[in-house]
């Protein structure tokens, strides 16, 4: 069971998961020790399943930020998925998903033309509904 304490050493790794546990203990009124204590037993427990950085789409050359409900065409899933691990650089995440649609992609790309070809190439496989990230 997780209390208060545990619940704010989540929210401040969350912020910035490269702190020490000296900092992070301030933060949550516990020495260092026992800060790193509790890190452990939450890495353990699975609560705490890993570190990530984030990473600026655009600096990174992938300024097209899209959405895709996917249709697939048939029951058979398998050629769509085979298409997507050919796809890999563009897609940020793959939801297999209820309600509308299949799935729903997450995907970034370098420009609209690189865009329009995944488009063509995908509906080989599934029929999509495309929506464009404005602004976050």
């Amino acid at each position: 069971m997780l209390d208060s304490t545990d619940l704010r050493i989540i929210d401040e790794l969350y912020k910035n998961s490269r702190m020490t546990m000296k900092e992070l203990g301030e933060k949550v009124h516990l020495t260092g020790q026992a800060t790193s204590s509790r890190v452990a037993k939450l890495e353990d427990s699975g609560v705490i399943e890993g570190y990530t950085i984030h990473v600026n789409q655009v600096k990174l050359g992938r300024p097209v930020h899209a959405f895709m409900n996917i249709y697939t065409k048939s029951p058979y899933h398998e050629p769509f998925l085979a298409f997507l691990d050919t796809q890999q650089p563009f897609i940020g995440n793959n939801f297999k998903i209820s309600g509308d649609g299949c799935y729903l992609l997450e995907c970034r790309f370098p420009s609209n033309e690189v865009l329009d070809q995944f488009l063509v190439d995908l509906n080989k496989h599934a029929n999509y509904k495309l929506s464009i990230v404005i602004s976050k």
